[in-house]
C-alpha cells in the first residue's frame, strides 16, 4: 500500500475534539466554531447566519455538526443557505469532522460549522 502525505494547503484540518472544544489546525477553540477558506472563528449557532452567508462565493457545501447527536437543521437556516447557493449537510459533530477532513484533503470547496460535543 502506498501512503501519501496529505497537503491541506492553507486550509485547517480538524485535529481533535472533546467536551466543549475543538482543535483545528493545531489551535484549541472552545464552543461552537466555523472553519473554512477564510480561517477559523467562533460561531454563534443556528441564528448566526452572517458568517455562513459570507462564504457563499467560496464554497459549494457547508457541513453542519449538530453536536453529539444528529439533528435536523432549523428550516429557516436551511432555506437561507440554499437560497444563497450553498449546499448544506447536517450530521453529528464527530461525523462532520471526519467528512470535512476527507473532502478537504481532496481539495473540495467546503466549510464546517460545528456545535460542541
Amino acid at each position: 500500500m502506498r501512503l501519501n502525505e496529505i497537503d491541506y494547503s492553507d486550509a485547517q484540518p480538524i485535529d481533535g475534539y472533546g467536551p466543549g472544544f475543538f482543535r483545528i489546525g493545531g489551535q484549541p477553540y472552545k464552543g461552537a466554531v466555523l472553519t473554512g477558506p477564510g480561517g477559523t472563528q467562533g460561531w454563534g449557532g443556528y441564528e448566526d447566519t452572517a458568517p455562513l452567508l459570507a462564504l457563499a462565493d467560496q464554497i459549494d457545501v457547508l457541513f453542519v455538526g449538530t453536536g453529539p447527536d444528529i439533528a435536523h437543521l432549523p428550516t429557516g437556516l436551511r432555506y437561507v443557505l440554499e437560497q444563497a447557493g450553498i449546499g448544506v449537510e447536517s450530521m453529528n459533530s464527530p461525523a462532520a469532522c471526519r467528512t470535512y477532513n476527507v473532502l478537504l484533503s481532496e481539495g473540495r470547496r467546503i466549510a464546517l460549522a460545528l456545535l460542541p460535543v
